[in-house]
């Protein structure tokens, strides 16, 4: 990657490794045919009190702040039965891993790379889908923003990492789904990935990444 020999690669969590919207998917006949909006509008407010919290000086973890989205979901599409709401809850702690995710890592960390998680979720959030996807064996750290009490795309969030392995931003392979991720973490001094899943139309341009990719299937790139 343009010359770079980094020392650790992070994952961002939620959207990267795990699929945000796996939740609703193993009770979409459950929730009826506004499933796909339902599954939106959850993951749009739960960043969106994420940013605003953070922006006002406040803090609530982020387990909260996934149930409250929720519930605001079912008020908004209420088509979707709220008798689902536990076991919409209980499938959000252990969401499937994209089926390249694991794979990904384990390539890295057989190279001889550090690699990390780096996420806005509660540690134990992390811990239940780190460990329903098997990957722990395959990391250094897990990271959570709860150790600063803000989140992403705050630069005390990406300073975790940094603290973590005692290395410079620039010695730092980061790894998102999510492009407002990639912008934090370019701004940091991060060199970012962005896996554009869907393929979005690019923002951001003044934090541009250093490549785009469609998923992490292509592994051995990472570290080139």
């Amino acid at each position: 990657m343009n010359g770079l020999a980094p020392r650790v690669y992070v994952f961002d969590a939620y959207g990267t490794l795990f699929d945000v919207h796996a939740a609703i998917g193993r009770h979409r006949a459950a929730a009826g045919p506004d499933a796909e909006q339902f599954s939106e509008i959850w993951r749009q407010k739960q960043l969106e009190y994420s940013w605003t919290l953070t922006l006002a000086g406040r803090y609530v973890g982020f387990w909260t702040l996934t149930e409250r989205a929720l519930d605001y979901a079912f008020s908004r599409v209420p088509s979707v039965d709220r008798a689902l709401r536990p076991k919409l809850l209980d499938a959000y702690l252990r969401l499937d891993a994209y089926a390249d995710a694991r794979a990904a890592v384990a390539a890295l960390k057989a190279r001889g790379a550090r690699t990390a998680i780096l996420s806005n979720g509660e540690p134990m959030m992390l811990g239940a889908a780190v460990e329903a996807s098997g990957m722990a064996g395959e990391l250094d750290a897990v990271l959570s923003v709860d150790a600063v009490r803000m989140y992403k795309p705050r630069p005390e969030v990406y300073a975790l990492v940094t603290g973590r392995f005692g290395i410079k931003p620039d010695e730092v392979v980061f790894v998102s789904s999510n492009r407002w991720d990639v912008m934090g973490a370019a701004a940091f001094g991060f060199r970012p990935l962005w896996v554009n899943r869907t393929n979005l139309p690019d923002e951001y341009a003044e934090q541009s990444p250093l490549r785009v990719v469609r998923d992490l299937s292509a592994a051995q790139s990472l570290a080139t």
